[in-house]
């Protein structure tokens, strides 16, 4: 990451991100949530990249050093928390239901309103986030060099469908020994973290208005229908829906 800035309070508010455009590596002292009301938003660390479509919330907790990326035209909604309703120390990436998408989207189109009726929202505000519930949809990064790059030539080409063994055979080690690195590095086995890396990337091809079949093709899928049927069960809505919600 290029040099990090350090923001004291992280803001609350509005801010519309151009598609391709971000906010460059920065940390602040207290925690934070990120939204796109439209668009998808991508949070990147150290450890890895959290992707949210308009269902979804990244929590950023105090301290972390993280970029922000738009793709697609994003409406970014910013809520900055001095308390940690989560309890968490990491990134997460939350549930965003009907309720809390209005909840927060009132409360940072006016952030310097101080009034009761303000701070009676952002308390109902904080009751939905405890209630919201962590999404598994991280895609963290490896670091031991044999891994990072199998992970490297899947990311240039998620279409990619050779094995774990011709992979590794490309970068000089055996497939036993990349599934090891993927439990230990990634927490998750091979083909979960392929599936997790084609997700994210099908969502940025949506968020570029492309047609589902060939986001579906892209990303690895061998008909349309079996991209719809992953997308759905890992969000909640088929990829048709995606940025008409």
């Amino acid at each position: 990451m290029p040099q990090v800035r350090h923001t004291p309070e992280a803001p609350t508010g509005t801010r519309p991100l151009a598609p391709g455009a971000g906010i460059d590596a920065h940390r602040h002292d207290n925690h934070q949530i990120v939204y796109a009301r439209h668009g998808v938003l991508s949070v990147t660390t150290g450890a890895g990249t959290w992707i949210a479509p308009a269902n979804r919330a990244i929590w950023i907790p105090a301290g972390t050093v993280h970029e922000h990326r738009a793709h697609g035209s994003t409406d970014l909604r910013l809520v900055g928390l001095a308390d940690n309703p989560l309890g968490l120390t990491r990134p997460a990436v939350l549930a965003v239901g009907p309720l809390l998408r209005e909840l927060i989207i009132a409360y940072t189109q006016d952030p310097s309103d101080d009034g009761p009726e303000r701070a009676r929202l952002r308390g109902v505000l904080l009751d939905q986030l405890r209630r919201s519930p962590e999404q598994p949809f991280h895609l963290p990064t490896a670091r031991d060099p044999r891994l990072a790059a199998v992970c490297a030539i899947l990311r240039a080409d998620p279409a990619d469908g050779r094995t774990l063994a011709r992979l590794g055979a490309q970068v000089g080690t055996s497939d036993r020994t990349l599934a090891r690195l993927c439990r230990a590095e990634l927490g998750m086995t091979f083909p979960q973290w392929r599936t997790q890396l084609r997700l994210h990337h099908a969502l940025l091809l949506l968020a570029d208005g492309l047609p589902v079949t060939t986001v579906a093709h892209r990303c690895g899928w061998a008909t349309a229908s079996a991209f719809i049927d992953v997308f759905r069960r890992t969000l909640g809505y088929t990829p048709g829906r995606a940025f008409t919600l």
